[in-house]
């Protein structure tokens, strides 16, 4: 009888602990919710970041249909985990409309996360495509190719033939075995 009670108040605990997580994420997140200007100026930084971190990152962001910038992606999770952020699409080094971005998933995760996230439309009927969707999904309405930088931090722009590439960084530069699957991006008004 005391195992089931202790099972009880773990399956409980465990509950309020995930609801908690996904609070901080979607509702800390919407409720504080950026200004254009905000997402604007964190793009940005963002992009700077990309250029000094990333050798011929300038020259590869030039040859872009487009860049979709989310400077800061808040991922938390305790078994359940999601992920918010909010950024903005830029063609020709100009701000044309604002997005966010959602995922959430299951199994062994704990703890919070700020990630950057770069997905850069290469081709135009890729750019075209995503712009038309109400609400595109990574791995479903199309894949992104996540790049995987070579020797001295360089990206070799011969070897990329992908529609959509993607970059995820941190503050401490690229981060690694990392997905952008299964994350969808909207179109929001600001």
């Amino acid at each position: 009888m005391r195992k089931c009670k202790l099972s009880k108040n773990i399956g409980f605990f465990s509950s309020v602990v995930m609801f908690l997580s996904l609070l901080l994420v979607f509702g800390s997140s919407m409720a504080l919710a950026k200004s254009a200007k905000e997402i604007d100026i964190g793009v940005d930084v963002a992009l700077e970041q990309f250029e000094q971190d990333v050798k011929g990152g300038k020259e590869f962001l030039k040859s872009a249909k487009g860049v979709l910038v989310f400077p800061s992606v808040i991922k938390a999770g305790f078994g359940i985990g999601g992920e918010f952020g909010e950024g903005a699409l830029r063609i020709g080094g100009k701000t044309v409309e604002y997005y966010n971005t959602a995922a959430a998933s299951i199994g062994f995760q704990i703890g919070a996360q700020s990630k950057r996230v770069l997905l850069v439309f290469m081709q135009s009927d890729a750019l075209k495509n995503f712009r038309a969707s109400s609400g595109w999904e990574a791995g479903v309405d199309g894949s992104v190719a996540l790049i995987e930088l070579g020797t001295g931090g360089s990206i070799d722009t011969t070897n990329i033939k992908d529609p959509i590439v993607g970059f995820v960084f941190g503050n401490k530069g690229l981060m690694y075995n990392l997905t952008l699957e299964g994350s969808k991006y909207s179109k929001i008004v600001k």
